[in-house]
């Protein structure tokens, strides 16, 4: 009998030399290696190369946890070590699977908190496009490279792996290997202050957590952060002031014969009165100088307010010719020239950036977790001013739990989609129409005398771009001439029900006497991350052959166009916004043009036309000014070379945006807003 064929019943081995110390170190180094590859192996297929600067990181906390996992895999007989390994190749792929053709759908990572909360809508809505995904050939490259590991044992491992039950001391020196590892991983961190603040909970985020750290520690750290209670409430002091605001339009305001003192938009709160995680908010509320009123203040009180987020729209869908409507109300009234709609947690992110201005810091689940808790939307605002109306999607209601939170929004009317009213009015077939929403929806409003504030979340602009898809080829003829790929005509093919579905709102406006005293405001939800199938930044091409410039840059990839239309500004020239603007904007900014009695302080974006310091950032920590842009992989960019740049200045705009950042985590941990608008009281 050969000396390493056989092992006692228990799983013991008598002498450690006799598996021999290839075997044995094949044995040992099994899943930290494995582990190791596939990080590098998602790495390369989400971002299309580790990030240089998180490769040491990711390598000691891949061989900490895989020699976690490689000890726990020794704790029983020969036969069952083996299984069980044979098991945990199998299991311990499934997150990189997972995240993979998530960021391969989505064009980003996403969460623990927004997979559970969006896995039933997924899996009902848009498995027929999970499965295209899956079994295209990058797909199966991916799956077959993934399980190669687990395919590899079953074939070699059973006779090249000794599998031998560790016993208690040898068990001890492995635990002190992972500690080691543990704490040169954890020292690596610490060496750098952005990695530290990232790692340490202060300045987390998932997508960055996994690009320096490693998907596995990605989770780990997203499990340990879930929940804004376990992050850190700590605001950085803004030790210097601001530079003065730069011209916010490149319009004259409206004629005034002398000049006018603004007030501020500010409320009387009881900041004082706040106890615990809620004072620190209050702390820093009351740190903040409210943005003053101006020339704009109360242009559309007692208007009609029809607010759309728009499936997968983006600036270059506006054409004068494919798109006239689009156009006219994008070059009339206000333009906006330097818009972003930051990407996070899909579409459930991007509403809640466009409904309460606000980073959906809790992935996607943020919807659900705002709506437990007294919210600012535009329908807070109105409905107590006497406006009646609804939120409408023409997709199924139960996605993202819209049922549940729509409802909460503050409209008087409660929320429709399919499956609740909304089958009386659209065809159900994915993507279902625009244009048979506002068909079915819009008339009751224009019948009565009341103001009305509506909400639309459209769905028509939805991927797969091709020509099974029932919008693009609704529309297919009208695009067929166009100089773009098949996939980027199919896309605009889409947007045209979005065009249609406007075309009818506006002629239906105008027939009842009503575009005057209309506004419609139109954001999208996130870039049309359908276009491209593999798309890490830096390799998009259709994305970037639609938007005529590399998308390198997260801040490129999520470049839009903000409409804000009422039929009184078209006879009045344009007023153009030049400086950088968000959805984060969208809020305050109607709530001056409004004329309700708001809070600039509470508020995370600005008013655009007040005097307020212009600035867009992300939950990456990317942001942009009138001076310049900053981000991570580059650092700080200015607009020009001969910018003039205040010292300590980035520095400055990294404090406030880290403290924006904080503060959105805060607000959707506790209910700070019912704390302190139970009773506002304006100020004197």
């Amino acid at each position: 009998m050969k000396p390493d064929s056989s092992f006692p019943a228990d799983g013991t081995h008598p002498d450690p030399k006799k598996p021999g110390r290839l075997r044995s170190a094949f044995s040992h180094l099994i899943f930290p290696l494995v582990l190791f590859y596939w990080e590098i192996l998602f790495a390369f297929g989400v971002n299309g190369r580790p990030e240089p600067a998180g490769i040491a990181h990711i390598l000691l906390f891949s061989l900490s946890a895989g020699t976690v996992v490689q000890v726990l895999s020794s704790l029983f007989p020969v036969k069952v070590n083996r299984i069980l390994r044979q098991v945990l190749l199998v299991l311990l792929a499934v997150p990189y699977g997972v995240e993979y053709f998530v960021f391969r759908q989505f064009k980003v990572l996403y969460d623990v908190s927004t997979i559970i909360n969006g896995a039933g809508g997924v899996v009902t809505g848009f498995m027929g496009d999970a499965m295209l995904l899956i079994t295209s050939p990058t797909g199966i490259l991916f799956l077959v490279l993934l399980l190669l590991p687990a395919l590899l044992y079953a074939i070699l491992g059973f006779r090249l792996d000794p599998a031998i039950r560790l016993r208690l001391r040898p068990v001890l020196c492995w635990l002190g290997v992972v500690l080691v590892l543990f704490a040169l991983g954890w020292g690596s961190v610490r060496l750098s202050s952005f990695a530290w603040n990232l790692y340490s909970g202060e300045t987390y985020n998932f997508e960055s957590a996994v690009q320096y750290f490693g998907l596995l520690t990605g989770l780990r750290l997203d499990i340990q952060y879930i929940g804004s209670k376990n992050q850190p409430l700590e605001f950085d002091v803004v030790v210097t002031e601001p530079t003065e605001a730069t011209a916010v339009t490149e319009a004259t305001v409206p004629a005034e014969t002398e000049p006018v003192v603004y007030g501020k938009n500010e409320l009387d709160l009881p900041l004082d009165t706040c106890k615990g995680d809620k004072k620190k908010l209050a702390d820093y509320v009351g740190s903040l100088t409210p943005s003053s009123k101006n020339a704009y203040t109360g242009l559309f009180a007692g208007k009609n307010l029809i607010l759309i987020t728009a499936e997968a729209f983006t600036a270059e869908v506006i054409d004068p010719d494919l798109t006239p409507t689009l156009y006219r109300l994008a070059n009339s009234g206000f333009q906006f020239t330097d818009y972003y709609q930051p990407t996070s947690a899909g579409t459930t992110g991007g509403e809640v950036l466009n409904l309460f201005g606000i980073l959906p810091t809790e992935g996607g689940s943020s919807m659900k977790i705002a709506t437990q808790h007294y919210v600012m939307d535009m329908a807070t605002f109105l409905t107590p001013l006497g406006y009646t109306g609804g939120a409408f999607h023409n997709n199924d209601c139960t996605f993202y739990d819209r049922n549940k939170t729509h409802k909460l929004l503050g409209y008087p009317d409660g929320f429709m989609g399919m499956g609740n009213g909304m089958e009386a009015y659209v065809v159900n077939h994915f993507p279902q129409s625009d244009l048979e929403m506002l068909q079915g929806t819009l008339p009751k409003y224009l019948e009565q005398d009341q103001p009305f504030n509506l909400y639309y979340m459209t769905v028509s602009g939805h991927s797969v771009y091709n020509w099974y898809n029932s919008s693009a080829k609704k529309h297919q003829e009208e695009v067929a001439n166009l100089d773009y790929p098949e996939k980027i005509q199919a896309y605009l093919a889409c947007q045209l029900e979005l065009e249609y579905a406007l075309r009818y709102t506006v002629d239906a406006l105008e027939a009842a006497g009503k575009a005057d005293d209309t506004v419609i405001c139109i954001s999208a939800d996130h870039f049309p991350y359908g276009l491209d199938d593999s798309a890490p930044l830096g390799s998009m091409p259709l994305l970037s052959k639609l938007y005529g410039y590399p998308v390198n840059t997260r801040l490129e990839r999520d470049h839009n166009r903000l409409i804000l239309w009422s039929g009184c500004l078209e006879d009045q020239e344009p007023v153009v916004i030049s400086s950088p603007t968000s959805s984060m904007d969208i809020l305050p900014t109607l709530c001056n043009l409004f004329g309700v009695d708001f809070d600039s302080r509470l508020m995370v974006g600005r008013d655009v036309f007040s005097d307020a310091e212009a600035l867009v950032f992300n939950l990456s920590y990317d942001w942009k000014t009138d001076l310049g842009t900053y981000t991570l992989a580059s650092g700080f960019t200015p607009v020009t070379p001969d910018t003039q740049v205040p010292e300590g200045y980035v520095d400055r705009i990294n404090a406030i945006v880290k403290n924006k950042i904080i503060y959105c985590r805060g607000v959707m941990s506790c209910d700070f807003f019912g704390a302190v608008l139970k009773e506002p009281t304006p100020a004197a």
